[in-house]
């Protein structure tokens, strides 16, 4: 019977549970995208706490792909010494690190790309603050060779494994999605034009880094969004990539315009609202023969042991309980199988644009509670 703690292999990175750290922008780097002493610090205290797998938040492939603030970059050889100072400071406490490589395309703005911004097609989409232009043949194939180069680097500067961001409405989720991807070129109308760029991606991706590195890609199991990509495509797409040997897949859905259903709910108060892309990664793991990752709302070791137990996904992935707590897994692992004390209230993101990385801001108002009791 598979268990939470069980030591797993992918594609020769060795894992000692099946609790992985899902990519979250900490809001750590310099303004460059170079990584930082205090992002350092942040994913070594992770690796400290237990999680098998801790997967960087969103790293920017070119410039123009920058969404916010403090937002970590790959997209130069200048920014590797101190990539490689952040994969170090996690394997020093015995941990394994994943870069997820991203284009934020029509997401981002002006003020953070530098420019106006880029998107499969030039159309006002909720999800986008400003109309994007749209991207020319020579455009895309530099984007993805983009993905290579970064991809190169990360396993140069000692990185465990890489991630293709295809989810929540960034660049790669935007050619999937006919809401976003108008083209009549061989890069849009059915799922399989629009699948291309993702697939073009990955084939970049492994070109740069080989048969033998561990090759992930996060993938909107839907967006949630009418007129946008849905569970049908989206499984089309995941075939395509298991095809072509992907290493395993993060199944996550949403985007920032998909009101309630956005890749980070709020009010996961009950086990009944836990996991609630769970339905979505198991139509995906029946499609695919590689290793499935549910991420979404899991917030209690029942919840997680069972969807391992029963096989409904590979592994649990986690962002905001492990800001809170990111001993989590090591308290669970030592018996304590009590609910995570993340409250989904969202506040932990607001100090990554204010006070230079995101944090618990309920766990700061306790202490300072606990403090002027004293």
């Amino acid at each position: 019977m598979k268990t939470l703690y069980d030591e797993t292999i992918i594609n020769g990175m060795i894992l000692k549970n099946r609790l992985v750290r899902s990519a979250t922008w900490e809001g750590m780097a310099d303004s460059d995208g170079r990584s930082t002493i205090k992002l350092a610090e942040y994913a070594a205290g992770l690796a400290w706490g237990g999680v098998g797998l801790i997967i960087t938040g969103y790293a920017f492939i070119t410039p123009d792909g920058k969404q916010l603030p403090g937002q970590l970059g790959v997209c130069s050889d200048d920014l590797c010494r101190d990539l490689w100072l952040l994969a170090e400071a996690v394997h020093r406490q015995g941990g394994k690190i994943c870069l997820q490589l991203v284009h934020c395309g029509g997401q981002t703005s002006s003020i953070s790309a530098g420019r106006q911004p880029l998107a499969p097609s030039a159309v006002k989409v909720d999800q986008y603050p400003e109309t994007p232009e749209e991207l020319t043949e020579e455009g895309i194939k530099g984007l993805i060779a983009a993905f290579g180069h970064g991809a190169r680097r990360a396993k140069e500067c000692g990185f465990d494994a890489v991630q293709l961001h295809a989810a929540h409405g960034y660049l790669v989720n935007q050619f999937l999605s006919p809401l976003t991807n108008r083209r009549t070129d061989g890069w849009g109308g059915d799922i399989q034009g629009r699948s291309r760029f993702l697939l073009e991606s990955y084939r970049s991706v492994r070109r740069a880094v080989g048969a033998d590195f561990p090759v992930l890609v996060k993938l909107n199991g839907c967006d949630n969004l009418a007129g946008g990509l849905t569970v049908e495509d989206a499984t089309c797409a995941a075939q395509a990539l298991a095809d072509e040997g992907v290493d395993a897949m993060e199944i996550s859905s949403g985007t920032p315009a998909s009101g309630g259903e956005t890749p980070v709910r709020q009010h996961i108060d009950t086990p009944e609202r836990e996991g609630y892309n769970l339905s979505l990664a198991g139509k995906i793991k029946q499609a695919v023969a590689c290793p499935v990752m549910v991420v979404g709302g899991i917030r209690s070791f029942d919840v997680a042991a069972g969807i391992i137990r029963r096989g409904e996904a590979d592994y649990i992935a986690m962002a905001r309980p492990l800001i809170r707590e990111p001993d989590l897994p090591l308290r669970w692992q030592r018996g304590d199988e009590s609910p995570a004390r993340c409250i989904s209230c969202n506040g932990c993101f607001k100090p990554g644009l204010t006070q230079g990385g995101i944090k618990c801001v309920i766990e700061t108002i306790e202490r300072e509670a606990r403090y002027v009791s004293l």
